[in-house]
């Protein structure tokens, strides 16, 4: 299955206004990136795409990326070092929980957009969200390598 054919397009809007919704409590930028295999950690493939994506390249370095890939069901999630740096090891720890008891019922988009919810308010008390805040990156999900 292609990557950008897991979620119907009702599922691709529930993720991408979870995302909206999330940016409004903080000024963190939060992506999600689909793909369909991940043959290395998922920690170490999750950190490439962050890199690829650009995602280090916001001010506060502040972005968070949500990484599924779906055909080996790996999921993680990877916040920037300002966020990093002022959070406890086991910050995603409860988000990475809930959003993964929702994938054992195959609800993935619901347990995405919650997570995606979840990382906006645990954000806010770091990185509160800024009248004057610019969407420094894209709300839509990147998807990777569509094979034929």
């Amino acid at each position: 299955m292609k990557p950008s054919k897991f979620f119907t397009e009702q599922q691709k809007k529930q993720i991408t206004d979870a995302i909206k919704d999330a940016e409004l409590n903080t000024s963190g930028e939060i992506r999600l990136h689909v793909e369909k295999k991940c043959k290395i950690n998922v920690l170490d493939r999750a950190a490439y795409i962050f890199s690829k994506l650009k995602m280090h390249k916001t001010e506060k370095r502040n972005g968070v990326l949500f990484y599924l890939a779906v055909e080996d069901r790996k999921f993680a999630i990877l916040g920037d070092a300002g966020i990093n740096a002022v959070t406890s090891e086991d910050f995603w720890d409860e988000i990475r929980d809930v959003v993964q008891e929702h994938f054992k019922e195959n609800r993935f988009a619901d347990g995405l957009a919650k997570g995606i919810r979840m990382a906006g308010e645990a954000l806010k008390d770091h990185f509160p969200y800024q009248s004057d805040d610019v969407n420094e990156l894209s709300n839509e999900i990147s998807f990777g390598k569509e094979e034929k």
